[in-house]
């Protein structure tokens, strides 16, 4: 299994911004042979002397600087989303290819202009939405079909804490971080936009905030298509310990649950015909392709488990209108290791996401998270943002990105 190695020369990185998600990438990208750390920028320049000198890299005093150092090839956007839209699109002008940090930029107005600004250097962009690095959600993509259908309903429930984010944190200054939509949001929508078949065309949302204090609530419900609904809903209220977070896929016949912001557990309860009978009994079998990401070394715990019930019901089943075959049910169980996998799961995501750009380097291709689903999700995360405000519905039927 390739898991992203190459002989090809080493890409230099360069990291602007030497916060805790730079430090993480740095180590979790430290065994590509693929890439070598080459240099740091931060405004506290003590923060990017010690990132750079505990992966024996330099300490360059600004950003301008990095941009022009020959030893940079891709350049890692690790700031406050305020600036992504501006470091990235500076980058790939001076030549760079860019990994950056989500979201791509706070409006969608913004994400169209680096659109086009790849379009036009050709330079490589990768958004860290790291979803769409996990293998457990690449294994749910790659079963929509006889076993688990079309999406029918997203839902996704995050409950996170807020015990790290004091009132001054720039997390809730909407004009540095977007909000919460924006923020953080992006990475469900983006996952919504990978597992359901439809684009988004509309969304609806709407906000709570603590007394005398900053929203810290917001649902949102987007339509995808005519027949799909996917809702969003993302509270930044708890303590840690309280954390929870679950995504929850309707097809119909079959559900699928999904614990975690990074995942490491999804469960499968569907009814089914023969023919879905056969692919679950084969799943096990199958477990190293289905969640292969190129890039993600799986630990020795991931695999497959496979529970069948034959003829489980005779009478006949009907859906949606339709007539339906459903006697078996079956239940599956894909596991990267657990809850004690989460730490090594979020880091062979990054990993396999800068391995993307690696290889679309080489090859010309698009990345899995490139810059048009970065403009995506920023596109229905803005919406959402606006029709808070407006109190109606936002409509996103015209298209998401200029098409070359």
């Amino acid at each position: 299994m390739n898991q992203g190695t190459s002989t090809a020369p080493q890409l230099g990185l360069g990291i602007i911004g030497a916060g805790g998600f730079a430090t993480f990438l740095a180590g979790a990208t430290a065994s590509l042979p693929a890439v070598s750390l080459r240099a740091v920028t931060d405004v506290r320049a003590d923060a990017a002397r010690r990132l750079a000198e505990a992966h024996g890299a330099r300490a360059i005093p600004s950003w301008p600087e990095l941009l022009d150092d020959d030893a940079v090839d891709i350049v890692v956007v690790a700031t406050t989303p305020d600036s992504h839209r501006s470091l990235a699109r500076a980058a790939l002008e001076a030549g760079k290819h860019v990994f950056c940090e989500k979201p791509l930029a706070l409006h969608h107005i913004e994400a169209r202009d680096l659109v086009a600004t790849v379009e036009r250097t050709g330079g490589v962009l990768v958004v860290d939405h790291v979803l769409r690095y996990n293998p457990l959600l690449r294994a749910v993509a790659r079963l929509r079909g006889p076993l688990l259908g079309p999406v029918q309903r997203f839902c996704f429930e995050n409950d996170a804490s807020d015990e790290d984010l004091d009132p001054g944190h720039w997390f809730w200054d909407e004009s540095r971080s977007g909000g919460i939509f924006v923020e953080h949001g992006v990475h469900f929508f983006d996952a919504a936009a990978m597992l359901l078949d439809d684009e988004a065309t509309s969304v609806t949302a709407v906000t709570a905030r603590r007394s005398g204090g900053p929203v810290d609530l917001v649902s949102a419900t987007v339509v995808h298509g005519e027949d799909s609904l996917a809702t969003h809903t993302h509270s930044f209220t708890h303590a840690h310990r309280c954390e929870r977070q679950l995504m929850r896929l309707d097809c119909g016949t079959a559900e699928v649950r999904v614990e975690g912001w990074i995942p490491v557990i999804a469960e499968i309860d569907a009814w089914t015909d023969d023919a879905g009978l056969l692919v679950a009994e084969g799943l096990p079998d199958r477990a190293a392709e289905l969640l292969h990401v190129d890039g993600f070394r799986l630990g020795p715990e991931a695999g497959i488990r496979v529970t069948v019930h034959r003829d489980h019901a005779t009478s006949p089943a009907r859906g949606r209108g339709r007539d339906l075959q459903l006697p078996h049910r079956v239940r599956v169980e894909l596991t990267l290791g657990g809850h004690e996998a989460k730490a090594a799961s979020y880091a062979e995501s990054v990993r396999a996401a800068m391995t993307d750009l690696v290889g679309r380097i080489a090859d010309g291709g698009a990345p899995a998270s490139g810059v048009r689903e970065g403009a995506a999700a920023v596109r229905v995360a803005d919406a959402a943002t606006r029709a808070t405000r407006h109190g109606r519905s936002e409509s996103l039927s015209v298209s998401p990105v200029p098409v070359p």
